[in-house]
């Protein structure tokens, strides 16, 4: 993409409302703008972002055998009055009627719909397990929505439900979603720690929380300092094993990592106090099991093997995608504006013509544009006639990993500039170098778009 072609609003000044750090980035770089209240539209660059998370948890969820669909995001609030869950969620919960008088509801979770989906189509246990899952809008109407995307009414979240026959089925269903969003969230740059947590309305007794370290997180935590230490890696993992994905779980969970709402004083103090921490986090997803709870409130049965009608045992796996894009740069900046992780970037490199309209400069910007984009790489070229510094600026700001710079001082030697977003280093080489240099780093990161 051309700059000059590209809708990229940034702004200079912070605005007032911004009171984090990433609200504050979205919002000078051009990626989110406020329509109402905790209410966004996504502009072009961070619109990127948000398809490139979406598109990891797609091939994650997709990898171990989960299908994707589609629910709607406006549902029949008899489905909730079934379940007992209609009141529960109080003036959170959007409530609206059709021209008919008929009660509906903005969907905050998809626990009832899905269930309905579930017992109109499945009545066996040869059809067991089933996982499904849909990334869709939700709206949950807080009262006081804040801190940009963090804390929005409307957001972007992928949730699934699993459908088993046994508890123990069921737990290995739970088991090998922690397996999954541990790779999923490593993707994207991030070390999100499962921790205890409180099941609120969703319900069930088995549930863990998936946090992000950050000094802004709504959430105090506790926790033992040995699970930083943890990674899971390009480790593979068979997921129709019980086994190994309850032995991936037990690595990840044995040490205390627990939420302000579950946390235990007596169980923290047994930890070495060198080894104690508390901090705050942000919370990126959540697991739950909560048994037959849905299935008994709206018959959702199956036959067993022994011909009797049993209620199926469910769980539901959530991840906050569009909150994700606030968290990764939470975790992930400076002073200077966002440091995207290679698997999310927006554009893998920006390329800097210190001198537009230089034929020998615009020529080498042109070339290495070609070659990067021949790589199946996606460059960002300012080729605006701007001063350098105020090109440096909005690269740094907009946050992309790698920089080419580009100069008829540099050509003369038949170098340019590649430098480093994360640690600002910079190296001169050749343009056919720093182009080779890209498709080593930017290997292990692609994939083709699931959807």
């Amino acid at each position: 993409m051309r700059l000059s072609r590209y809708f990229l609003p940034v702004l200079k000044e912070t605005p007032a409302e911004a009171q984090i750090a990433s609200h504050r980035l979205m919002l000078r770089a051009g990626m989110i703008k406020q329509a109402g209240a905790g209410i966004y539209s996504w502009l072009p660059l961070g619109f990127k972002v948000l398809r490139k998370l979406e598109n990891i948890v797609h091939e994650e969820q997709m990898r171990v055998g989960h299908i994707p669909m589609l629910m709607p995001t406006l549902q029949p609030a008899d489905l909730w009055r079934e379940s007992g869950r209609y009141d529960d969620y109080g003036e959170e919960m959007l409530r609206i009627k059709d021209r008919q008088g008929r009660d509906l509801l903005y969907g905050p979770t998809n626990e009832e719909m899905i269930t309905d989906i579930f017992r109109a189509h499945v009545g066996s246990y040869k059809d067991l397990p089933l996982t499904l899952y849909h990334i869709q809008w939700k709206f949950r109407d807080e009262m006081r929505p804040r801190f940009g995307v963090m804390r929005g009414r409307e957001f972007y979240m992928k949730d699934g439900y699993n459908f088993d026959l046994t508890q123990e089925d069921a737990l290995h269903s739970y088991n090998r979603h922690l397996v999954s969003y541990l790779r999923t969230y490593e993707r994207m740059g991030l070390q999100a720690i499962p921790m205890r947590a409180d099941s609120g309305p969703i319900g069930g007794d088995d549930t863990h929380e998936f946090l992000v370290l950050a000094e802004t997180g709504e959430s105090e935590v506790f926790y033992d300092s040995q699970i930083t230490d943890l990674k899971f890696g390009d480790r593979e993992v068979n997921y129709d094993s019980h086994e190994a994905c309850r032995a991936v779980l037990e690595e990840f969970t044995s040490r205390y990592a627990r939420t302000d709402e579950t946390h235990d004083e007596a169980l923290f103090n047994e930890i070495p106090e060198e080894r104690r921490r508390t901090a705050r986090g942000i919370e990126v997803g959540q697991i739950f099991y909560f048994g037959t709870k849905y299935s008994e409130a709206m018959g959702a049965t199956v036959q067993g093997p022994d011909g009797k009608s049993v209620p199926v045992h469910m769980g539901s796996h959530g991840i906050g995608v569009s909150r994700l894009v606030g968290a990764i740069i939470e975790a992930s900046h400076d002073d200077k504006g966002i440091i995207w992780p290679e698997g999310v970037t927006p554009f893998h490199a920006g390329i800097v013509n210190l001198k537009q309209g230089d034929a020998e400069a615009d020529a080498a910007c042109e070339a290495l544009y070609a070659g990067i984009t021949a790589l199946g790489l996606d460059p960002l070229y300012d080729d605006r006639d701007e001063r350098a510094g105020g090109k440096f600026a909005t690269m740094d700001l907009i946050g992309l990993p790698w920089r080419i710079t580009v100069g008829p001082r540099g050509l003369k030697n038949g170098v340019v500039e590649l430098t480093s977003r994360r640690t600002g280093e910079s190296e001169e080489m050749a343009p056919e170098d720093a182009i080779r240099r890209l498709a080593e780093i930017y290997a292990p990161h692609r994939g083709a778009p699931v959807f």
